[in-house]
Order: C-alpha cells, then sequence, then structure tokens
C-alpha cells in the first residue's frame, strides 16, 4: 500500500462497488478518529458484478417499456373515428355563426346607410373685427378679454378734446353763414323796393308823356293863328323829355330788377354756405362720435390688441366681437351630397363636450367647393390632372341655443345627418 505505514486502509463492499477507508493517526494533522471515505473508479465487472449489473439493466429497461405501452395507447385513441353526430353539430353551429355574421353585417349595413358623417366640422360663426376709426389716446377701456357684451355697449373711449374743438368751430362757421344769409336776405328786400320805386317812376314818367302829348295834339289842331308858334314848339319839347324820361324810368326798373337778381343770387349762395356748415357740423359730430367705440353685436370679447394711452390710428385693429350665434360648418365629399337636403335632422356630437349631443338641421350648402373659394385655387387645365374627391361646405344650424356647455369657434364636432326619414 501507498501512503504512511501508520496509515490503516479498509476495504468495503457496498450496494454500487467497492469502496475504501483510511484511518489517520492523530499526529498527521487530522483529528483522531476521523475515516475518510473514496468512491475509487467504476470497478471491473466481474462475474458476480455482471450478474449485479444485468439486474440492473433489467430494472431500468422495465420504465421505458411501460412508457412505449403508454405511447401505443394515445396513438389508438387518435386513430378513433368522430361520431357523425359530432361532425353535424360542428357543421350547425359553423353555419349559426355564419348566418348570425351575415345578418349582423346586413343590420349594420341597413341601419348606416341612413346617415352620412364627417369628422371634417368645425364650430363657425361671425367675428366683428373693431377698428379704431379716429386718430387719439386711449383714455378709457371698459372691457376685458373674452367679456360678455351686448350691441352698442361702449368698449373704450378715445380722448375727444381735438374733435371737441373742430366742432366748436364748425358751429361757429355756421352761425357766421346764418348771418350773412339774413343780411343777404335783407338786401333782397331792398332790392324789390327799389324795383318797385323804378316802375312807379316809370308810371309818372308815362302819365306826363301822355299829357304832354295830348296838347300837342291839341295846339296842332286848333288855327295855327289861336295859338303862337312858341307854345306849339314848347309842349313839342317837352312831349319829347317825357319821352325820354319814360325811357329812363324804365331803364332803371331794369336795373333795379337786376340787381334784385344778384342780391337773390348772393342769397342763394349765402344759404348754400349754411348748408356746408351744417354738413362741417354733421362730419365734427361723427368724428367726435368715433372717440366712443362701442360693440357692433352680441358677443364676447376677443383677440383685444389695445390697452389704456396707447395712440391709436383710423383702420387699426383694436380687439374682435365673437357672436353668439354659432352654427357648424361641415365639409362634406361631393359622394355624400346626392341624399342630403335642407332642413335634414342632424345629431351632433362636440368633442368639448363629452357625453352629449345636440339637434340641429341642414340650412344651406355653399354654391362652390372650399377649393373654388382657396387662397390658391387649382389650375386643373395645367399640367397633369389628378382627379381628387372635393368637399363642400354645409352650413348647420342648431335647432335650440346650446347651454349645456360652452362652444366656440374652431371646436371640433361630429355630425350624423338623417338622410331617410
Amino acid at each position: 500500500m501507498d501512503g504512511d505505514a501508520r496509515t490503516r486502509r479498509n476495504a468495503t463492499p457496498s450496494g454500487e462497488g467497492w469502496g475504501y477507508s483510511a484511518t489517520i493517526p492523530a499526529d498527521l494533522g487530522q483529528p483522531q478518529g476521523v475515516v475518510a471515505r473514496a468512491n475509487p473508479p467504476a470497478p471491473v465487472p466481474t462475474g458476480k458484478g455482471t450478474e449485479h449489473g444485468d439486474k440492473a439493466g433489467k430494472q431500468d429497461k422495465k420504465p421505458e417499456k411501460e412508457d412505449g405501452e403508454d405511447d401505443g395507447a394515445d396513438d389508438k385513441a387518435a386513430k378513433k373515428p368522430t361520431p357523425g353526430w359530432k361532425k353535424a353539430l360542428y357543421g350547425l353551429i359553423g353555419l349559426i355563426v355564419l348566418a348570425v355574421i351575415v345578418i349582423a353585417a346586413m343590420a349594420y349595413w341597413l341601419y348606416a346607410r341612413q346617415f352620412e358623417t364627417t369628422d371634417n366640422a368645425f364650430i363657425d360663426g361671425y367675428q366683428s373685427q373693431v377698428s379704431a376709426q379716429a386718430s387719439a389716446k386711449v383714455l378709457k377701456l371698459l372691457v376685458a378679454d373674452n367679456e360678455e357684451v351686448r350691441k352698442g355697449q361702449v368698449i373704450l373711449e378715445l380722448d375727444p378734446r381735438d374733435y371737441q374743438v373742430r366742432l366748436d368751430t364748425a358751429r361757429a362757421q355756421h352761425a357766421q353763414t346764418e348771418a350773412q344769409l339774413l343780411q343777404a336776405q335783407a338786401d333782397v328786400q331792398t332790392r324789390q323796393a327799389n324795383v318797385d320805386q323804378a316802375q312807379a317812376q316809370v308810371r309818372v314818367t308815362q302819365a306826363n308823356l301822355g299829357q304832354q302829348q295830348t296838347d300837342l295834339k291839341r295846339y296842332q289842331s286848333i288855327d295855327p293863328r289861336a295859338v303862337s308858334r312858341q307854345t306849339v314848339d314848347n309842349t313839342s319839347a317837352q312831349t319829347r323829355a317825357a319821352a325820354a324820361q319814360v325811357d329812363a324810368a324804365q331803364q332803371a326798373v331794369a336795373a333795379a330788377a337786376a340787381q334784385l337778381k344778384s342780391q337773390r343770387a348772393k342769397v342763394d349762395a349765402s344759404a348754400a354756405e349754411v348748408r356746408a356748415a351744417e354738413v362741417a357740423i354733421t362730419q365734427a359730430e361723427l368724428n367726435l362720435s368715433y372717440t366712443t367705440v362701442t360693440a357692433p353685436q352680441d358677443g364676447r370679447i376677443t383677440r383685444r390688441t389695445v390697452d389704456v394711452g396707447n395712440y391709436v390710428n383710423p383702420g387699426q385693429a383694436l380687439l374682435a366681437v365673437v357672436s353668439d350665434e354659432l352654427w357648424v360648418t361641415a365639409n362634406f365629399k361631393e359622394t355624400q351630397l346626392a341624399r342630403m337636403r335642407r332642413g335634414q335632422h342632424v345629431r351632433i356630437q362636440v368633442d368639448a363636450c363629452p357625453g352629449k349631443s345636440f339637434d340641429a338641421h341642414i340650412d344651406s350648402f355653399q354654391a362652390g367647393t372650399g377649393a373654388v373659394f382657396s387662397a390658391l385655387p387649382a389650375e386643373n387645365a395645367t399640367g397633369n390632372y389628378v382627379k381628387v374627391i372635393q368637399r363642400v361646405p354645409v352650413k348647420i344650424v342648431f335647432d335650440h341655443p346650446v347651454e349645456e356647455c360652452r362652444i366656440a369657434l374652431g371646436l371640433s364636432v361630429a355630425p350624423r345627418v338623417t338622410v331617410i326619414d
């Protein structure tokens, strides 16, 4: 044996073969009485061991034989034919399921064909842009963002002093033109009196001329020896002088009449100046009114860009008023319009109001597709043409005011039009 002579080794048989044990003395570094065992390599089979191994092999093969028997039983069960009544049952169930699917599809189609829907729909309404009409500084701002206002309500006030001065000036000019008109009208009366006087003088001179002509005819008709030649000559001279006086008086009447006409023209001019002064007053009052900005309609204040102290100019955008009257603009495809008519019922769901729907009806159809009125309309006559389904805006009006929730311009909605009543 190898190792220390004081080490005792023993060989003992075990169920799996031979084992070795050794007792190591205490002075060799191991505790006294400790037995170390080690299994040797597989023993060389002997006649006795071969018999033992055969028995073990038989025991190992026995479970494999049992597994094989189980596989054979499964194959026999798999090869067993399915009864005919089961096949018939399976076929009946398949037919029933298919029939249910077909009936459900038909029912859905019959139901869905009653409606036309689109998700290309939005809340729409009127937007009134409020702009300045006068150049002035903002003195007061009487509304806040998103505030409800009523038509005619004062929104803001501009500095009115410059426009008040212009109004006072226009009123003073009007008073001056009225005074000039009164003076012109008084002068017309004076001119008319002059005409009347000139006409009276014509009548006086005509009477004097008639008297002179009568005296001249009388002197000429009597015996020349009964009247002196000098008397006849004097009467003849006086007659000619009276005729000249008549002509002068008539000329005076014409001159007075011309002056009267001229004065009446001055009256008309003064009246025109009065009317112009009145217009100037109206314009000044209108400009003064522009310093008070009011709401053009009922609605809410949006997009306010002005504040107290800002200097604004005519045409400058100050804010917008969104009307309380809202509707839905739904852009349906042209293929969906065949059965749609005015007045058809519409059920509207608003994304901002989950779980709620509103009754409405079709009000009108736009006279053109959205592409026609776009900033850059399509030029179909140029280049290659690709057909695209067009959309037509349809105006849908609510049957009742929406009070259950707050809606605003641009919110997405889902309208469902009942096209079969």
